[in-house]
């Protein structure tokens, strides 16, 4: 509204000056006159200007009038614009954001709707769903139609940098029903809608609530509570499935069983689990030996311990994820793979994973 308000004035005040110009024109071509008995013009400087009286009278004071006028246009309409400059180009990058959302909504649609069908996959606004897919066991060679378990994007900017979501977009997960849809990947969105469907991702992502501005980097509020949102929900379902473990017999207590349950947590969506990279079948709801891996390394058999030399080293890797080419634990280097869990897991709930990972 401020830039369109703007515009107008600004053409107001062009159509005031245009205006003016024009008429001092010709105002000024017919005050000339012909001298008498000649077919010529009379030059300017031959014709008869203001006496003194008129040029230190009305005529001085017209001048200091409009001189006045300009002063307050000065005075008031710079500092105005300055004022509300600001205002228009964040309100210029806030409807170009909105613009995008727009687009962005129309990619992620479902095919009958004319998108792309993101919606297919992880569901009506990126909750999760299921994929159609197809397994080959590498033993026998058979191949069998799988439901994948597709995460859900709500909150994939917790775990992901928009760098990171950009470079899955564009190439894809490989072994993963996610294929490449980025131009440089070879896929059929151009960079443009690539941006676009990032502004609508954005969009979606699940509000914490309950936390106050510069607290939410830690995921627990000033109070000490957690966020009645993702984390809560986390929160429950870790402890149903610990009770779970329990009552198996597996553990004694649910506490010591928090982190087998957080590492294979399966919430609806299943967006949570580290399972989901490191224990292969669990995508499509078989999964074989925990932790043997499948996207993300082989955590069993003390590897986890050669990897990381101390359990806070690893605690901090979880927590911010890996950085391709940067390193981590004592030799290793982030393929930027790994999704950082910080604003998403408390700092116990990383603490019993890490416990329980290096125990296997």
């Amino acid at each position: 509204m401020v830039a369109l308000a703007t515009t107008a004035i600004a053409w107001v005040i062009l159509t005031i000056i245009t205006v003016g110009w024009i008429t001092y024109f010709f105002l000024n071509r017919n005050s000339s006159r012909p001298e008498l008995g000649s077919e010529v013009e009379m030059a300017p400087n031959r014709k008869p200007y203001y006496d003194d009286e008129t040029l230190e009278g009305p005529r001085l004071e017209r001048m200091q009038l409009l001189g006045v006028l300009l002063l307050v246009v000065l005075v008031i309409a710079l500092p105005l614009y300055w004022v509300f400059e600001p205002d228009r180009q964040a309100g210029a990058v806030t409807q170009k954001e909105k613009t995008f959302v727009g687009y962005g909504a129309r990619l992620f649609a479902p095919t009958a709707e004319g998108g792309f069908n993101c919606a297919g996959c992880h569901g009506a606004k990126g909750v999760g769903g299921a994929a159609a897919y197809n397994v080959t066991d590498p033993k026998t060679g058979a191949t069998k139609a799988v439901n994948w378990y597709a995460p859900a994007l709500n909150t994939i900017f917790y775990r992901y940098s928009e760098e990171e979501v950009t470079y899955i977009l564009n190439y894809g997960r490989p072994f993963s029903p996610m294929s490449a849809w980025g131009a440089p990947g070879g896929g059929p969105m151009t960079t443009q809608q690539i941006e676009t469907l990032l502004s609508y991702m954005r969009s979606i992502q699940i509000e914490r609530i309950g936390c106050a501005p510069g607290e939410n980097d830690s995921r627990i509020c000033a109070s000490g509570e957690l966020p009645e949102d993702v984390a809560a929900t986390i929160e429950k379902d870790a402890l149903a499935a610990a009770n779970a473990l329990v009552a198996a017999g597996k553990y004694d207590t649910a506490e010591a069983a928090m982190g087998e349950a957080l590492f294979n947590l399966n919430t609806a969506s299943g967006a949570y689990s580290c399972a989901r990279c490191h224990t292969q079948g669990w995508s499509w709801g078989e999964p074989g030996v925990t932790g043997q891996g499948a996207f993300g390394w082989n955590l069993t058999g003390g590897s986890t311990n050669s990897h990381f030399s101390s359990e806070q080293d690893q605690i901090n890797f979880i927590k911010a994820g890996s950085e391709n080419g940067k390193r981590y634990g004592i030799q290793s280097q982030g393929s930027g793979r790994m999704p950082g869990f910080g604003n998403m897991l408390t700092d116990e709930q990383i603490k019993a994973i890490v416990e329980y990972v290096r125990s296997l």
